[in-house]
C-alpha cells in the first residue's frame, strides 16, 4: 500500500479513535492515573472480580458476557479501552486497506464497534453487520452507530458458538474472536530438535474442538459467497497455536492471498506480539500463498565463537543468551561440542523437554528445548560454569523447578 494511503488511514482512524474518546497513554503511570480519577475503588473491584472470573471459567461464554457487559458502560469506555489504543490503531488500519471492493461485511465479534463504525464509514455503500454476544456491547454500538449517521451498519446480538449465522458475505473480519483459548499451547512438534507437526488428523480435531475454532469457522465459512475473503488475527504467534490455526483455515477452502503479518502494538508499557493478520480467500486464484509453518524469522544475534573472547560480561551475565528459535541452529553451529550432563523427559503438560550442558571448546554452553517450540542457549565462560551447571540442575531436577529461568 503506498505510504501517503497508509497515511491517510492512520490519520482518519486516529480522529475516529479520539471521537470514541479513546487517548494515545504511553506510560503506566498516566494511565493509573487516569483509571483513579474515572473509577471508583468499588469500580475497580468489580472490573479485577470480573476478569478473575472470566479467567477462571473452563466452559461456557457466561462470565466473558459478564465482562463484557460490564466494560460497555459509556463511562469506562474511554479509559478501559484506551489501554488498546495501539491495537485498534495497528489492526484496524491494516484491515481499513483491505476493504476495497467489499460490498457485504460481517465483523464478528466486533464488541462495542469501535471498528466496525469505522469500517462502515469507509465503506458507504457496502453493506456491514457487527455481531457479538455481549448485549451491552451491542447496545451501546448500535448507540454510537446511530451517532455517527451510520445508515449502512446494522448490530445483532449472537453467539456464534450457540447459533448458526443468517446472511451471505463478501467480506468477514474476526479478529480475537476465533481462538481465545489463549492458555492452550497447541499442537506439540514431532521431536524437541525440529518444529515439524505430524499430519494427525485426530490430534488436529482435538484442537479444533477444544478451542472452538472449528465450530466458529464452519459457522462463518457457511455464510461466505463464492470468492470471497476472510481476514483474520488472533493470538498464535506461538508456531505450535499458528500452525493448527493454519491448517484450520486450509481445511475449509480458505487459501492465503497475501503473506501473513505479524503485528507488534504495545498495550501502554507492555508490548505485544499477536498475529499474524491473515488475509484469505475461497475460489482459485493465481495469486495464492503457500502456507508456511516453518519458525517466522528472528531477530536474534548470530553466534559468533571468536567474538566472545573480546566480550567482558557481567558477573551474572552470559557472553550469549538466545531465546528464539534461531538458537536451535547456533546450538548446532557450537564447534567441538562435548556434552557433559543431558536429560530428556515428558513433562506434566505433555510437552518433551530436552536440556544439556557442555563444552564447546573454552566455552560453557547450555541448551533446553521442547516440542511447543522454547528454545534457549547459553554460552558462558569458564569463570561463570558454575550459573550454568546450576541452570541445568533446575531442568534435570523436579517439573516445578525445571522452568525457572529456562524455557518460560
Amino acid at each position: 500500500m503506498p505510504a501517503d494511503r497508509n497515511d491517510e488511514i492512520h490519520n482518519a482512524l486516529r480522529e475516529h479513535l479520539a471521537w470514541w474518546g479513546l487517548r494515545h497513554i504511553q506510560s503506566d503511570a498516566a494511565y493509573f492515573a487516569w483509571q483513579r480519577e474515572v473509577f471508583t475503588p468499588e469500580d475497580l473491584a468489580r472490573l479485577h472480580r470480573s476478569i478473575e472470573a472470566k479467567r477462571a471459567a473452563t466452559s461456557g461464554s457466561s462470565a466473558e458476557i459478564a465482562f463484557y457487559d460490564l466494560t460497555a458502560q459509556s463511562r469506562f469506555i474511554s479509559a478501559l479501552y484506551s489501554q488498546r489504543y495501539e491495537y485498534y490503531l495497528e489492526v484496524g488500519s491494516r484491515i481499513a486497506a483491505q476493504l476495497h471492493g467489499a460490498q457485504t461485511i460481517l465483523d464478528a465479534g466486533c464488541g462495542i464497534g469501535l471498528l466496525t463504525t469505522f469500517y462502515a464509514q469507509r465503506c458507504p455503500d457496502a453493506s456491514v453487520v457487527g455481531i457479538d454476544r455481549s448485549p451491552a456491547s451491542i447496545t451501546l454500538a448500535r448507540q454510537r452507530a446511530q451517532a455517527l449517521g451510520l445508515g449502512n451498519l446494522r448490530f445483532e446480538c449472537l453467539d456464534m458458538d450457540q447459533y448458526e449465522l443468517s446472511g451471505c458475505y463478501d467480506l468477514i473480519i474476526a479478529t480475537h474472536t476465533l481462538l481465545q483459548a489463549e492458555q492452550d499451547p497447541g499442537l506439540p512438534s514431532c521431536d524437541w530438535q525440529d518444529f515439524t507437526r505430524a499430519l494427525d488428523a485426530g490430534a488436529q480435531s482435538d484442537f479444533e474442538q477444544r478451542t472452538g475454532v472449528g465450530l466458529r469457522l464452519d459457522r462463518l465459512r457457511n455464510v461466505l459467497v463464492e470468492n470471497a475473503r476472510m481476514i483474520v488475527f488472533e493470538k498464535t504467534r506461538q508456531l505450535a497455536r499458528r500452525v493448527p490455526f493454519q491448517r484450520a483455515l486450509a481445511a475449509r477452502g480458505l487459501a492465503l492471498l497475501l503473506s501473513p503479518e505479524p503485528i507488534r502494538y504495545r498495550s501502554i508499557e507492555e508490548v505485544t506480539d499477536d498475529g499474524p493478520l491473515y488475509v484469505t480467500g475461497l475460489g482459485s486464484s493465481s495469486s495464492i500463498l503457500p502456507w508456511n509453518e516453518a519458525p517466522e524469522p528472528d531477530g536474534a544475534p548470530p553466534l559468533h565463537v571468536e567474538q566472545l573472547r573480546s566480550i567482558r560480561a557481567a558477573p551474572a551475565q552470559p557472553l550469549y543468551e538466545n531465546h528464539e528459535a534461531s538458537a536451535q541452529q547456533a546450538w548446532r553451529d557450537l564447534p567441538a561440542k562435548q556434552v557433559v550432563h543431558q536429560v530428556t523427559r515428558k513433562e506434566a503438560d505433555g510437552r518433551q523437554l530436552h536440556g544439556e550442558w557442555g563444552r564447546a571448546g573454552e566455552f560453557i554452553y547450555l541448551y533446553c528445548a521442547n516440542t511447543f517450540d522454547q528454545r534457549q542457549l547459553v554460552v558462558v565462560d569458564q569463570a561463570r560454569a558454575a550459573m550454568v551447571e546450576t541452570y541445568y540442575q533446575e531442568i534435570a531436577g523436579e517439573p516445578s523447578t525445571s522452568e525457572q529461568g529456562i524455557v518460560r
